[in-house]
């Protein structure tokens, strides 16, 4: 339930063809790259594995051994929430402050030891005894959530399972009422057009602004009645450690609910549609996965590898550093490219295949080091439901004949629908 963070909005016009010619050669920016990375990606391992890319004003680490070695390189920072409005003018830094302002108390945009201090709270809740209690809850949504698809015999995967699911779950472990979870959806989406844009607009920061705000406003009044009647939800743990006196300030209290939506619905959201799109394009794996249902857990491994929701990370260079013969100055931003590194030769064999048999997954699509995902064992968990469900009640279910389209957000990759026909239907509850 990792994200990537955004490089500053743009604010100027938009570039001629041929300027964007010579800010982007490897045509990272292009529709055709951002629907299919990975030949770009192989390019770069090959040709400049740390590359300075002027269309995202940042460094590119492409190669796998030198993408892990950043997560846990200390003189690259994940403190960044302030890099994307330092250049911007007086007058527009003010109008995005409050954005600026939750996203710096992000557990996942900060470095020990305030990073430690917040990410032992959350870790609370995240435990895997705690996570597989849901087990039984999370599998009754999905059956709840096909059930109102099944009559119509097609679906959107996005729309109807991936979207639904990951708000639903992250909605009861933070304690959300029920009746309002619906609603934190376009909150989560807002911040997600932000945080996934390699190049975010001043519109895109002021959409993502407005939902912080507003779901600052939701928060504080969801707090409100946890203080007044506790339950067993996340929030309501957080309160009793700050009673325990591990205190939570207001904001880092605000800013922690906004990561947990955000992280819990954004990356799991596009985690079960990558994977069920790739399931449906390699047959093979697909009638092996449905045959077998115990190889859910390496085959969701080999999933996150292969098509990783998180594409990108950045970090901010502390001190100027040296990496493969290039010098990284301090201050300039690096991007650990998570989707390149899953796909490096070096590191897995034949790495543009899906083979559920595959040994040895070492990805990093959850992050690694102190920054591993908090809430990983949670993802797993509802995409190895949703994929599991889906094969068994559908398992003849195919790719509508619709074009796709992905997201024009290099950092997170996903679709902006999955349209599918559902074919004939397993009696099988």
């Amino acid at each position: 339930m990792n994200s990537p963070d955004a490089p500053k909005p743009d604010a100027t016009p938009a570039a001629t063809p041929a300027a964007d010619a010579d800010l982007d050669p490897f045509r990272l920016q292009s529709p055709e790259t951002l629907a299919n990375p990975y030949p770009v990606y192989a390019r770069l391992r090959e040709e400049a594995p740390v590359y300075f890319s002027a269309a995202y004003n940042g460094w590119l680490i492409t190669r796998y051994d030198q993408v892990a070695a950043g997560f846990r390189d200390p003189r690259l920072s994940a403190k960044r929430s302030s890099a994307f409005v330092t250049k911007l003018p007086e007058d527009v830094r003010q109008r995005l402050e409050p954005l600026r302002r939750n996203l710096a108390s992000w557990a996942l945009l900060l470095d020990p030891p305030e990073h430690t201090r917040i990410r032992s709270l959350i870790n609370k809740a995240f435990v895997p005894r705690l996570v597989e209690g849901l087990r039984t809850r999370v599998e009754a949504l999905v059956g709840e959530l096909l059930d109102a698809v099944a009559p119509a015999g097609r679906m959107d995967v996005l729309r109807d399972l991936g979207d639904l699911l990951p708000l639903l779950v992250i909605g009861e472990v933070l304690g959300v009422p029920a009746e309002d979870r619906h609603r934190l959806k376009g909150w989560s989406n807002a911040l997600g057009g932000f945080l996934g844009s390699g190049r975010p607009t001043l519109e895109i920061a002021g959409n993502a602004m407005t939902a912080v705000a507003e779901l600052e406003d939701y928060f504080r009044g969801v707090i409100a009645a946890r203080r007044q009647s506790p339950g067993s939800d996340l929030l309501s743990q957080l309160l009793v450690a700050e009673e325990q006196g591990m205190i939570l300030g207001e904001q880092e209290l605000l800013s922690t609910c906004c990561m947990l939506l955000f992280g819990g619905h954004e990356t799991t959201k596009n985690l079960i549609g990558n994977g069920l799109l790739a399931l449906l394009r390699n047959p093979s794996e697909r009638d092996a996965l449905r045959a077998s249902p115990a190889l859910i857990g390496p085959a969701t491994e080999e999933l996150l590898r292969y098509d990783s929701p998180v594409q990108w990370m950045s970090r901010v260079a502390l001190e100027d550093i040296e990496l493969d013969g290039v010098r990284i100055p301090k201050g300039d931003r690096a991007f650990l490219v998570l989707g390149a590194a899953n796909r490096d030769p070096a590191q897995f064999p034949d790495p543009d295949r899906l083979d559920f048999r595959r040994t040895d997954i070492r990805h990093i699509s959850l992050g690694l080091g102190v920054h591993y995902c908090a809430g990983a064992a949670l993802a797993r968990l509802e995409v190895q439901a949703a994929i599991v469900t889906f094969l068994r009640r559908f398992p003849h279910a195919e790719l509508s004949s619709a074009p796709l389209t992905w997201r024009q957000t290099p950092g997170v990759r996903g679709l902006t629908a999955i349209p599918v026909e559902l074919g004939a239907q397993s009696s099988a509850s």
